[in-house]
């Protein structure tokens, strides 16, 4: 995927869903994998020729694990002329070795938020823009519905009652192939996951699962997104 792709498909994102408004300040969630790479690139770009003005801060949540290094975001977000922050936390000892969680990926979810909605707001931006893409949010919907019994995933726009930030997800329309494609087209600075638990959750078992189907039922992904967008769910109704 090139970059008029992307940023093609993250427009018409939020267009659809009326994720921007003139003079938002944006805080970029950037964790330095490949799909929050992609985001930041992809809001950076848009900013050159969309017709509403906003502004950018790229973040990022150092859960201090041991030899996890951000110079190579810092030096990416020197060269895009971004301001970038990155905020110090214990999250790792308090989860895996504190708390010595079985399943610890809802913790660390939670105190990540945390800290990152609080920079957020000692920064005044107004919304906060997540990497989710297309392929998350049909994970998300199965993994509600399997393990919670319910018909949910996660929403293009939220409004954070708690904070007053809004949350914004550009990339829902982008196929984490297409950012594969695009990560070996221009070769960013993917940061590997140093979390012992990453690729060992329920998430990834969803994920096989609908590997496992889509072999049986080519576009099974495809069908599930669209069903998604005319269910009515909250959220996904179009501006």
């Amino acid at each position: 995927m090139k970059h008029q792709q992307l940023y093609s498909k993250v427009r018409q994102a939020i267009d659809d869903y009326h994720m921007i408004d003139a003079d938002d300040r944006i805080a970029v969630g950037l964790s330095g994998g490949k799909d929050s790479l992609a985001l930041l690139y992809a809001l950076h770009g848009l900013q050159s020729f969309y017709t509403i003005p906003f502004s950018i801060v790229a973040v990022t949540v150092d859960l201090g694990f041991e030899g996890q290094d951000f110079s190579e975001l810092d030096t990416l977000c020197r060269q895009l002329d971004i301001p970038y922050h990155i905020i110090p936390t214990q999250i790792a000892e308090i989860v895996f070795k504190a708390r010595q969680e079985e399943h610890p990926c809802s913790l660390c979810s939670r105190l990540r938020k945390g800290a990152l909605n609080q920079k957020i707001l000692d920064l005044q931006c107004n919304k906060l823009s997540y990497a989710h893409h297309r392929d998350d949010v049909v994970d998300t919907m199965m993994l509600s519905l399997i393990y919670e019994g319910r018909w949910n995933t996660l929403s293009p726009v939220t409004y954070l009652d708690r904070t007053g930030l809004t949350l914004i997800r550009p990339l829902i329309y982008v196929k984490e192939a297409d950012i594969k494609g695009w990560v070996k087209t221009y070769d960013p600075p993917v940061q590997q996951s140093r979390c012992p638990a990453d690729k060992n959750s329920k998430r990834e078992t969803v994920k096989e699962m609908l590997h496992m189907i889509g072999r049986e039922a080519p576009g099974v992904r495809n069908r599930m997104f669209t069903a998604i967008q005319q269910s009515g769910m909250e959220g996904w109704r179009k501006k």
